[in-house]
């Protein structure tokens, strides 16, 4: 195995004796376990390092996937090594924007058909998602079910209050149940079969949860891998997998028989050739320890840690996060769902955060102020929202549009090791849709704007002023430049001062410094023996500002 020069002494160690740093390595520091065991498990085939696009291809192509293949060649050309397309499937416009399918294993008709997201594979690394957690109440299955009860093949695939909890439940149980809605996670429905039944639905009442053990729920499961593998599918996406296991008497979430479940279905990703993500929002050692059993996770605590150092000034959670996060990490600062608080917020046993309540309060209170109010329009209980730990605002309105402070979030995203992932409205800093909220009722449309091709041509051609971040020539992203386990990071915190951070990547080295002023420097380094041009963050020649 050839190890690659940057990588820690540590990590060189635990390659050359080819042990898993998660079982043999105990004293391991977290970002060391799972790079180690990513680098183990994944071999030559892992993931390119190269920067993500995040997005619906209704949403942004203003068509079908063709047409999205079209824009990615086109005027964005260069830009991406990978696309992540949000829920694709049948139907893309369900109870919430396509993470309720009827069919997981068919195309929307409206986008396309396999054979174009095959072809959109030949050009790009696709992520998918794989929804584990539930199913439409409008899908086959289930009407079926409904149909015929227990009679029904498909009865043993969905899954009930009493076969959770048999016995009954106490209310200690009850109050126990990890829920993102303030609601229990049970819907009570009467079948057409005339039978009363009590549904488990975690999210909607329009989402059925799914017994993933049950021989009917990893039947589902597999036939959506076959199609995603046959689809020539990389990545897929573990939706809402926290929540996939319930065991009576358990928070029912990210509980010790999840991680077994994720580490099975893992294991049959992998069997077929494609690496897995998951989505978990919770405290921030979820993240690390999740980190160390699977391909990666998400560094969703920085987005508010970059959004707090940026309002205060004061970089320490930041710099204390940067010290303990695992480098298999997908790096986001925006996606289809909300800013999360719970990502740097305490842990529900009372674990502290990175953030202390009083810094939270103050974080949302600044984003709702910044973007002028919009972001409570559709934030809590102000709208129809899933999760009341998120904040419901595009990146670029969360600052207050300042498109220098976009730029140094960007650069931060980049700079920590990891691949990065651009959500589509955050492509095109992207501000509120007012008016989708309003028609909608819906949270977290207010960030899932439908954008038409001329749209998307304007804002790549035509910038909205000096200090906003789209008067800068669109993004070409660097793969040379994306943060990387290979390289390495060093982060200096003056608290209320400034914060300097250098990162190097092979020869190339960049860094930035945010000062009390909200000025801001952002340094290249040349290494005598490299050439540096085209290499940066955004494809300007060297650049200074």
């Amino acid at each position: 195995m050839t190890i690659k020069s940057g990588t820690s002494t540590r990590v060189q160690a635990c390659l050359a004796n080819a042990r898993c740093p998660r079982v043999n390595w105990p004293d391991a520091t977290p970002a060391d376990a799972g790079l180690c065991f990513g680098i183990l498990r994944r071999g030559k085939e892992h993931l390119k390092n190269q920067v993500q696009l995040v997005t619906y291809v209704d949403r942004l192509s203003g068509g079908g996937l063709k047409k999205l293949r079209a824009l990615l060649n086109g005027s964005l050309g260069g830009t991406f090594g990978g696309v992540h397309l949000l829920p694709f499937f049948h139907p893309i416009d369900g109870a919430d924007a396509g993470f309720d399918p009827i069919d997981h294993t068919e195309v929307d008709s409206r986008l396309g058909n396999w054979n174009d997201v095959l072809a959109l594979t030949e050009d790009f690394e696709l992520m998918a998602d794989l929804i584990v957690n539930h199913i439409s109440s409008e899908s086959p299955q289930f009407k079926d079910f409904s149909r015929q009860g227990d009679s029904s093949p498909f009865a043993g695939m969905f899954l009930t209050y009493d076969r959770v909890f048999p016995l009954g439940a106490s209310e200690s149980d009850l109050l126990r149940i990890f829920r993102p809605r303030p609601e229990l996670p049970f819907t009570s429905v009467v079948l057409e079969s005339g039978d009363k039944r009590l549904l488990w639905t975690t999210f909607t009442p329009r989402q059925i949860d799914i017994d993933v053990r049950h021989p009917q729920g990893e039947a589902y499961l597999e036939a959506i891998l076959g199609r995603f593998q046959a689809a020539g599918v990389r990545m897929i996406r573990l939706d809402a997998v926290g929540y996939a296991i319930k065991e009576p008497g358990t928070s029912c979430f990210m509980i010790p028989e999840t991680f077994r479940f994720v580490t099975k279905l893992a294991a049959r990703a992998h069997a077929l050739g494609m690496e897995v993500l998951v989505e978990v929002h919770g405290h921030h050692s979820q993240q690390v320890e999740i980190a160390r059993k699977v391909d990666w996770v998400y560094d969703f605590a920085l987005p508010p840690l970059v959004l707090h150092s940026l309002f205060t000034g004061d970089t320490r959670s930041l710099v204390q996060w940067l010290a303990i996060r695992p480098h298999n990490s997908i790096t986001v600062l925006d996606t289809h769902d909300g800013i999360g608080v719970i990502d740097v917020g305490a842990g529900g046993q009372g674990e502290p955060g990175l953030l202390a309540p009083a810094e939270i309060e103050h974080l949302v209170e600044t984003i709702h102020s910044r973007s002028q109010g919009e972001s409570r329009q559709a934030t809590g209980a102000a709208a129809n929202n899933l999760d009341h730990d998120q904040v419901n605002c595009t990146f670029y309105d969360a600052l207050g549009g300042r498109g220098n402070e976009y730029l140094i979030a960007r650069a931060v995203q980049f700079f920590v090791p990891g691949v990065p992932q651009v959500y589509y409205v955050g492509l095109l800093a992207g501000t509120n849709d007012m008016e989708l909220l309003a028609r909608t009722q819906v949270g977290r449309d207010i960030n899932r704007h439908y954008y038409t091709s001329a749209e998307v041509k304007n804002d790549l051609a035509e910038p909205r002023g000096p200090t906003s971040a789209r008067s800068y020539p669109p993004p070409k992203y660097s793969s040379r430049f994306c943060g990387t386990s290979s390289g390495g990071v060093s982060v200096q915190s003056h608290p209320h001062d400034h914060v300097d951070t250098e990162c190097s990547f092979g020869e190339a080295r960049r860094g930035f410094r945010r000062t009390r002023s909200l000025d801001y420097v952002l340094h290249a380094r040349r290494h005598p023996a490299a050439s540096c041009r085209n290499s940066g963050i955004i494809s300007h020649q060297d650049w200074q500002h």
